[in-house]
């Protein structure tokens, strides 16, 4: 059991993790992106412009508070499980791998019905002034807009892991899996490039998972496309954006275009016009 002494060596570890598991997805994500920006895979940037350093900068900013929130919150709720207040398990024996596999696919799905609900209502007028409009001043977004949340904003994202704990039996190697699962994907949807294939989004089963370009037009158009995992909650109240797939095969198709291009022209060409598109961005 933690003694309260050791509380706050346990936040500081906390932090220390969640903030290493941060810069491995979206640092990396960042750098081959945003820093070695190879002119192969420009193409498919939603936006064809890179943010611009000021944005950067508060991203960092953000997410740092974010991470320092994450790290108590999670903390709060080790030390709940020390005392035997949750309802974990610790051998994956006592319920058998099935049950450990479903619990991994039932936190996601609960961890993407409480993100639609919240996001909606972090976007009704007084919580959105209040908080939630920090997120959207990245509409450009890139992987460190992942974590750029005002710190209410951040607390409700991190709520999810004291719902999970207290209403359905887990194993903590189930929480991990949730984890890497979240950030892998919540660094996806910021990432500002779509590599999915065109009619995607349009598929009768992969429609029902979201895109890049989905997230991307909430960042930019605000009042549309709720969604974090899955395209269900959006398609069944109708939130998507009305040209939300009409607008996801021009980006790919776009994408692919150029792409062609590129390949087929060996030349520097492309790799000048990147390079002052990016010198103008980074000016200020």
């Amino acid at each position: 059991m933690i003694s309260t002494p050791a509380y706050p060596l346990k936040i500081t570890q906390l932090i220390i993790e969640i903030s290493l598991q941060y810069l491995l997805f979206a640092g990396l994500g960042y750098f081959i992106f945003y820093v070695y920006r190879n002119k192969k895979y420009w193409p498919a940037k939603i936006q064809l412009k890179l943010p611009r350093k000021s944005q950067l900068i508060r991203e960092l900013f953000y997410s740092v508070i974010s991470i320092l929130i994450f790290g108590v919150v999670i903390t709060l709720t080790a030390i709940a499980e020390e005392h035997g207040l949750t309802t974990s398990y610790q051998h994956i024996s006592d319920r058998g791998i099935p049950y450990f596999l479903f619990s991994v696919v039932l936190m996601i799905f609960m961890h993407d019905t409480y993100y639609y609900w919240t996001h909606r209502l972090m976007h009704w007028k007084p919580l959105f002034k209040l908080a939630h409009c920090i997120h959207h001043l990245s509409t450009n977004p890139t992987p460190f807009s992942s974590y750029s949340f005002h710190p209410i904003d951040a607390i409700v994202q991190t709520l999810i892991i004291p719902i999970i704990v207290f209403t359905i039996p887990y194993h903590p190697y189930a929480l991990i899996m949730l984890g890497f699962y979240s950030i892998f994907l919540n660094v996806a949807g910021h990432l500002g490039f779509d590599f999915l294939p065109r009619g995607f989004a349009t598929h009768k089963i992969y429609k029902w998972l979201n895109t890049a370009t989905h997230h991307d037009m909430h960042h930019r158009l605000v009042k549309c496309n709720y969604g974090l995992y899955f395209n269900i909650w959006d398609r069944i109240l109708k939130t998507n954006h009305p040209h939300y797939e009409e607008n996801f095969d021009k980006v790919t198709a776009r994408r692919d275009q150029q792409m062609a291009e590129v390949s087929a022209d060996t030349g520097d060409e492309e790799d000048l016009v990147v390079e002052r598109d990016v010198a103008e961005v980074w000016e200020d």
